[in-house]
């Protein structure tokens, strides 16, 4: 008799259960329905901060410009923080990428130490990969359509803004043009 009561309950978890995956697989189904501009977004986001953070790693090793390492901590800290927003913006059941750096820059960096890095850290990282994460939050806060997203890019635009202004000022002060 007691096992009555015990199969009971056995039956009653594996029909929640089962409930549970069936409503967790179509809100994954739904969410990877996302509009193309939103998937973008999300890849471009999740990129530019993976980038930023594994190209700010390479400048605490090597560099050996005190204002090159400032810039770059605040930058790993700022982007660890803007994966983790965007990580939480996402539907449920998007993957947002988290290890997806642009190749080319970190292994163009790779290999650099001192100026020739500190150069080459400041325009295609703090210059040029600003004004592209720039570009992608400023769309996605314009025109994007999924309502989290968008209020994500819209609240995270004006870091990113001053990430570009901190690598412009740092680019003047060590005598660095934009190409």
């Amino acid at each position: 008799m007691k096992r009555a009561p015990i199969a009971a309950a056995h039956v009653a978890l594996a029909a929640a259960g089962v409930t549970f995956a069936q409503t967790q697989a179509a809100s994954t189904t739904a969410a990877n329905d996302l509009p193309s501009p939103d998937k973008e977004f999300v890849q471009a986001a999740s990129m530019s901060s993976s980038t930023e953070i594994d190209a700010s790693k390479l400048a605490a090793k090597q560099s050996q410009d005190a204002d090159v390492k400032s810039f770059a901590h605040h930058m790993e800290m700022d982007h660890t923080k803007l994966a983790i927003s965007l990580k939480m913006a996402a539907p449920h059941g998007v993957a947002v990428p988290k290890d997806n750096s642009d190749i080319a820059v970190i292994d163009a960096l790779s290999g650099l130490h001192g100026k020739a890095f500190d150069t080459a850290y400041i325009k295609q990282v703090g210059l040029d990969g600003h004004e592209k994460a720039v570009a992608a939050f400023q769309t996605e806060a314009d025109g994007g359509q999924n309502a989290d997203l968008k209020k994500a890019a819209q609240k995270a635009l004006p870091t990113i803004k001053q990430h570009l202004k901190m690598a412009q000022q740092l680019a003047a002060k060590k005598g660095i043009t934009a190409q």
